[in-house]
Parts: structure tokens; sequence; C-alpha cells
């Protein structure tokens, strides 16, 4: 059975993965409490990263934009592996966002808006939170974008 959170996703056209596996000696989520803390979320489809490089040279801002939509997916994936339903989300703490960036390029506030914006829609209200965007030299696997979440629960 498919839960409201699911049908909700499913009339924004998308759907949650099965959870990515780690590509480190980590978890992809852990609950402490009400808080479910994710590792940080690469924008893999299918297992796969494809999209790869500096957003501001070899990747485009909005390109990367929407790779970090890609990480909300892979987010929520990663925490339902941890509470076992997403309809147990109850509000969207903390987003960290981490841009592999050109060193002219200084809009990572806006690609990590790909990320924000997805979780509204998803979540309305309970869907905002607080927000770090940080660029950085180079991400895992060279991806264009790592972000990672803190959602509450119930």
């Amino acid at each position: 059975m498919m839960s409201e959170l699911e049908a909700r996703l499913a009339e924004l056209g998308l759907e949650v993965p099965a959870t990515s596996k780690p590509v480190a000696a980590y978890i992809p989520a852990v609950a402490s409490r009400n808080l479910v803390y994710t590792s940080g979320q690469l924008p893999m489809v299918h297992g796969v990263l494809g999209i790869t490089g500096k957003v501001g040279s070899e990747v485009d801002a909005d390109t990367a934009k929407l790779l970090a939509r890609t990480c909300v997916l892979n987010g929520l994936a990663a925490a339902r592996t941890a509470i076992g339903s997403l309809d147990r989300i109850t509000r969207v703490v903390k987003v960290v966002g981490f841009v592999a960036s050109d060193p002219s390029f200084t809009g990572q506030p806006g690609v990590i808006n790909g990320a924000s914006e997805l979780l509204g829609e998803i979540f309305g209200d309970a869907g905002a939170h607080a927000r770090s965007a940080v660029g950085v030299a180079v991400l895992p696997l060279d991806s264009p974008v790592e972000i990672e979440f803190v959602f509450e629960f119930a």
C-alpha cells in the first residue's frame, strides 16, 4: 500500500527510489529520539551518478538545481529505511547542501533551492527548514551536489 507521502510524490510525478548503497563505511540514515539524520545524499539514479563535474564550469546551475531535487528523493529513501514509513515524517528541520563549485561560481544558494523548493512542494509548511548552502572544491565521485537532511518524525 502506498503511503500518503508517496501518493503526494506520485501527484508530483516523482517516486522515492530504493535506498542507494553507501559508497564508504557509513549507513544511509540514523534515527535518534524523534529526529532522523541522513548521510550526505548524492544525486544517484539507479545507483549511478549520471552527471559529474564542477558547477559553474562543467555543470550549469540549472542542471545542478535539478540534481538537488534528486538528492531529496534519495534523502527520503534513506529516512524511510531508518524509520519504516515516510508518513512518520512531521517536519523538515535542516538541509545542508554542498555544491562542488568552480572558483568563480557563487550561486550555491540557487542550486540548493532545488531541494528546498521540492521539500516545500512535498511537505507544505512542514517543509520550511533551516539551511546551509556551501561551495566546496570537490565531492565524492566528482558529484556536483551532495545534500544531508534532518527530519523530525513521530
